[in-house]
Formats: structure tokens, C-alpha cells, sequence
């Protein structure tokens, strides 16, 4: 590891698995966040990842040395539980909503909230965002083919193109 490098627990989901591991990236960099700037690498790197399988019953858990994503597979990423970045906004912005959503991100589903316009509805909201990831807040991300399994986190991102929302 370079001395202007860090190493970051996150998760990253896919439409069959989930997996947590080691990734790194520069000092500087707000993880919670990595997917959205213009350096993405075309995988996701992580060392020693733990990844549940979702493709059976019941859902199967392994260990590697490393693991290579591709990063057009993700549909969901964030931080690993208890790092945090600081949110991605302004609170004081003007005619914004905390829009309650539950998102079906592959073999998870998410609890959360999506920032959108006040001036606007959710289903116009999605069709004009146009953005490649999209963050929900105050998540609490659960599988129903894991029942032991809560993971509560202030801020993920996730694929809109790749995932569902719906309204609770």
C-alpha cells in the first residue's frame, strides 16, 4: 500500500451475492461515495472478502484471499458498518424531502430515504434523476433468505437502473 493509500471495510452487492471486504483506495477519497466519481476501476478489488451466494437454498457463505467485482455488476455499495462518511448534502437546500422507500437490491431489501425535490413526485423524481447512483439514507438493509441478518447504515448508494423502489 502506497503511503497516500487507505483501507476501507465496505460492502457491495450484486443481483446474486453479497460480499464484504477490504478495498483501497487514496487518502482523500470519501468511499461512501467512490462509485460516483470519474476513477472507478472497471472491478471492484476487495481482500480477505466474506461473500454470501443468494443462487441456492440455503444461501451459501465463503472466504477468499481476494475477489474481483465487475464493477457493472454492483447494484448496491457502501461502507461497512461502524465507518461513516458525512452525509452527501446540504441539509439546508431548499425544497428537498426525505422520501421514505424500500429498495429490492437483489436477495436484500432496503429501508431508507431518498432525497427528492419537494416540488415533485416519486416517479417523476426517478425519470428525470439520469445519474449512474443514487444514494438512500438512514438504510436498514435485511435478506429475506438470511432472517438473522440487519444491517443498519447512514448512507448507501445504489444502481436506479438495477434496483426497484417502492413506496411503504
Amino acid at each position: 500500500m502506497a503511503p497516500d493509500e487507505k483501507t476501507s471495510t465496505v460492502m457491495a452487492y450484486t443481483q446474486a451475492s453479497m460480499t464484504r471486504g477490504d478495498v483501497i483506495t487514496k487518502e482523500t477519497m470519501r468511499v461512501s461515495i467512490w462509485l460516483r466519481t470519474q476513477g472507478v476501476p472497471p472491478y471492484i478489488y476487495l481482500h480477505k472478502p466474506q461473500v454470501v451466494l443468494f443462487g441456492g437454498t440455503p444461501p451459501k457463505s465463503m472466504t477468499m484471499e481476494e475477489i474481483f467485482i465487475p464493477t457493472a455488476q454492483v447494484i448496491g455499495f457502501h461502507l461497512a458498518p461502524p465507518a461513516q462518511d458525512p452525509p452527501d448534502y446540504d441539509a439546508t437546500e431548499l425544497n428537498r424531502i426525505m422520501q421514505p422507500v424500500e429498495v429490492l437490491m437483489g436477495g436484500c431489501i432496503v429501508k431508507g430515504k431518498l432525497r427528492i425535490s419537494s416540488q415533485t413526485d416519486m416517479a417523476t423524481g426517478l425519470e428525470v434523476m439520469h445519474v449512474a447512483w443514487v444514494s438512500i439514507y438512514e438504510a436498514e438493509i435485511s435478506s429475506p433468505y438470511l432472517p438473522q441478518f440487519t444491517m443498519q447504515v447512514p448512507m448507501l448508494v445504489v444502481n436506479p437502473d438495477r434496483v426497484n423502489f417502492g413506496l411503504a
